[in-house]
């Protein structure tokens, strides 16, 4: 008997092992993937007209729905942190030729809305030309307040490249939220974000948490835990995670915004 129950259980356990890797989202970047695997669409509805894009600084899973991302991902080091550090910016936004015209954001859709295009990949998180350039697709951009995009979430974005230059390394994944029943559209295409995240992973202390801003001028970013951002969102940002470190919010530090970093002669931070 004991030894049906030791096989029993060995076979529980390669069925489960076979069922995570059967279900694991497939993807061809997983370099800038925590332990290589791309974030699950739980919610269904969020994997109508959806692509990933291979850039050489990040990966987008693009929603032909929302005209958005649905997230960017980055693998961030502090190696790449100092090769970026006095990159010149190039504001080069185009339209992502990857995409079907039908799926993608345009220009003229920005035009005169009101909105920022706003950078869900951050470009001073970029390299090089190369990088720099593919971060400025519109495939990478959602319609942002500017006071939000050039206040608080720069300051959430600052603070993350600072984080990285600390701890060496960061796994981040960041994205719009889409809550409400009479969202906006842009150019009468693209989908303005009610909220939007940025999840971040530590690998070396094995622990993560999310920022969380609603995306208006007023607004004040809050912390979250993973479990927290993926019952928001219905997306799992850290699939290879466990629910242990998912539901145990990590501390993040406060962000400040560009203002404040300059009133304060913190240039850096």
């Amino acid at each position: 008997m004991n030894n049906i129950k030791r096989l029993l259980a060995f076979l529980a356990i390669i069925a489960s092992l076979f069922l995570s890797s059967a279900i694991a989202k497939q993807t061809d970047c997983p370099e800038h993937f925590a332990d290589g695997q791309a974030p699950d669409l739980i919610n269904q509805k969020l994997s109508t007209k959806t692509q990933e894009i291979c850039y050489s600084g990040y990966a987008v899973e693009h929603s032909g729905v929302t005209r958005t991302p649905l997230y960017s991902a980055e693998h961030l080091t502090r190696d790449r942190r100092l090769q970026g550090k006095g990159l010149k910016r190039h504001s080069q936004f185009h339209s992502d030729e990857h995409l079907p015209a039908s799926d993608r954001a345009e220009l003229h859709h920005y035009a005169r809305s009101g909105y920022d295009r706003g950078h869900v990949a951050p470009s001073a998180d970029m390299f090089d030309a190369q990088s720099q350039y593919e971060c400025f697709s519109l495939a990478n951009m959602v319609p942002q307040v500017p006071e939000n995009n050039r206040g608080p979430w720069e300051g959430i974005e600052s603070t993350v490249r600072k984080m990285t230059e600390r701890e060496g390394e960061l796994f981040v994944v960041t994205g719009p939220v889409f809550i409400g029943e009479n969202l906006e559209r842009i150019g009468e295409a693209v989908m303005v974000p009610s909220q939007l995240f940025k999840a971040v992973y530590d690998p070396q202390r094995k622990q993560a948490g999310a920022y969380l801003i609603d995306n208006t001028a007023d607004a004040q970013p809050q912390t979250i835990s993973i479990s927290e951002l993926e019952k928001l969102t219905g997306i799992n940002v850290f699939p290879a995670m466990n629910d242990e470190v998912k539901a145990k919010g990590m501390k993040l530090p406060e962000p400040r915004s560009f203002k404040e970093r300059k009133r304060s002669g913190d240039r850096q931070w």
